[in-house]
């Protein structure tokens, strides 16, 4: 079994079509969307079909995600099972959750995330998602838009996200590299590029470079407020 678990808040646009895609999937699957006090019409397209389990958790990606994760664990305790942690605006590509139940029986597959891209043909965006891919081919480091799945016994063994504002995403993965190396599929997933246009795209390419040097270099510059919703 497959969960996939959606942290949400305020997405009514983007959360249509990310369900769609995992809908169309004809693996055995359960959505968990784990919404964080959205004000829009999210949880109403949530509840449009039984397919969706609908839970709530206060705003903010890892208690959101750790929810989800509490909760499937409770239903189901099988510690091979997959939790693959998909971001709302982020779709799927066609029979993803089929690759990802293939590896089911490797029990040396603990781990993965898509290579990534953005919607669009802006030439400025496909640099950012180039980049991005490079740098996780080497350091293995998934961010939150690519799709992390991993074996259910070993999220909860590494306590699942760290319940920190930002970048836990990354500081889970840093766990994560200590018992597996992750496995990066193709096609790519399809990120919803409204956000990169809205603040700026060679904005964004300078913030992608911010979040990088911080990360792979250690260097304390980023805040909380480097990441604001943008909507």
């Amino acid at each position: 079994m497959i969960y996939a678990i959606i942290p949400t808040y305020n997405e009514e646009k983007a959360l249509p079509a990310t369900l769609s895609a995992v809908l169309q999937e004809q693996t055995p699957h359960q959505i968990i969307v784990v919404d964080g006090g959205s004000t829009d019409r999210t949880r109403d397209i949530a509840r449009q079909t039984s397919q969706v389990t609908l839970l709530t958790a206060p705003k903010g990606r890892a208690t959101q995600m750790n929810t989800g994760a509490t909760y499937a664990a409770k239903h189901n305790r099988d510690e091979e099972d997959w939790l693959l942690f998909l971001h709302a605006d982020t779709i799927l590509p066609p029979e993803s959750l089929q690759h990802i139940q293939a590896m089911s029986e490797n029990p040396a597959m603990r781990a993965g995330g898509f290579f990534h891209q953005f919607s669009g043909n802006d030439w400025r965006l496909r640099f950012i998602s180039w980049l991005d891919n490079f740098r996780c081919q080497h350091s293995r480091i998934i961010y939150g838009d690519q799709a992390l799945f991993v074996r259910q016994g070993l999220f909860h063994q590494l306590g699942g996200f760290p319940n920190q504002k930002i970048l836990e995403d990354v500081a889970f993965c840093e766990k994560l590299l200590k018992h597996t190396s992750p496995l990066l599929l193709h096609p790519p997933v399809i990120t919803d590029s409204r956000k990169f246009v809205q603040m700026g795209i060679w904005r964004s390419l300078a913030r992608v470079f911010v979040i990088i040097l911080s990360v792979e270099f250690r260097i304390p510059i980023l805040t909380p407020a480097f990441f604001r919703d943008i909507r």
